[in-house]
């Protein structure tokens, strides 16, 4: 099996997130909370087969969500990272049909400031709750009436798309259906892919990361015999664990996401 493409859902909670994902794997991997609160704390991921691609979509909490504490946001943002290392090939930031407003905009801004100013060159924007378009309008149409929304798929490359995880899926209307939708989504992927000249999204946190999980890993591989894809999930997990030990111990840098050293230094 090629490796797959690993693609980061990121939103505020209550935007359809883990229903975006479950359409576009098919089927129901990720456990759907149709609460405005996350209820889970860390990133999940999943791998499936689409359209003659391999995916991984990492399905986050609502990282940035306005209730969020400084420690919150530190400790889902590394298990982000954990999860996407070496680095996601591609992000979708998932929007809800509605006014774009104060609290979009400062989710946007949050993922430029906790993961750099080259992440919207990787990330296509994806509107769900489809059904709340006007008839017969189109998303581009939706975007042109909001400054901020034209502003933010401009950063992302004019890529956007929209879907209705519950009311577009007998696939009748050649706009208005999940199966279009989801085939133009894995196209994005795949042409942000190539204008990255093959290459994923990475920063300074991810490589430390990177480092981490492959420095557990040959410790396990010495100590158990397990395949390199069960090594690297037992990796991730004590990676992960060892920064929450370490967070809680208060060695996280004050108002920062990001370490100071590699875990395993």
């Amino acid at each position: 099996m090629a490796d797959p493409r690993r693609v980061v859902l990121i939103g505020k909670s209550g935007s359809g997130k883990s229903s975006l994902a479950n359409t576009i794997l098919g089927g129901q991997p990720f456990k759907v909370n149709h609460s405005s609160e996350s209820k889970s704390k860390f990133s999940e991921a999943q791998t499936r087969p689409v359209n003659g691609l391999t995916l991984t979509l990492i399905d986050t909490p609502g990282i940035f969500n306005a209730d969020r504490t400084e420690d919150e946001v530190a400790g889902e943002v590394y298990s982000c990272f954990t999860q996407s290392a070496p680095g996601p090939h591609a992000f979708l930031f998932v929007l809800l049909v509605e006014k774009f407003t104060e609290q979009e905009q400062a989710i946007a801004d949050q993922i430029r400031l906790h993961f750099g100013e080259d992440v919207f060159r990787y990330t296509t924007v994806v509107f769900t709750h489809g059904d709340q378009l006007q008839e017969g309008m189109e998303i581009m149409e939706f975007v042109d009436q909001s400054t901020g929304l034209k502003d933010l798929i401009q950063e992302c490359g004019g890529r956007c798309h929209v879907i209705d995880n519950k009311y577009w899926k007998s696939g009748q209307d050649p706009y208005r259906s999940n199966s279009v939708q989801v085939g133009k989504i894995i196209n994005s992927i795949q042409i942000t892919v190539e204008e990255n000249n093959g290459g994923f999204f990475t920063n300074e946190m991810l490589k430390h990361v990177e480092l981490d999980i492959k420095f557990e890993q040959d410790r396990i591989v010495k100590s158990q015999a397990l395949s390199s894809e069960e090594s690297r999930e037992q990796a991730k997990a004590k990676v992960l664990q060892k920064y929450i030990t370490k967070k809680n111990y208060g060695v996280t840098q004050k108002n920062s996401c990001l370490l100071d050293f590699p875990l395993s230094l």
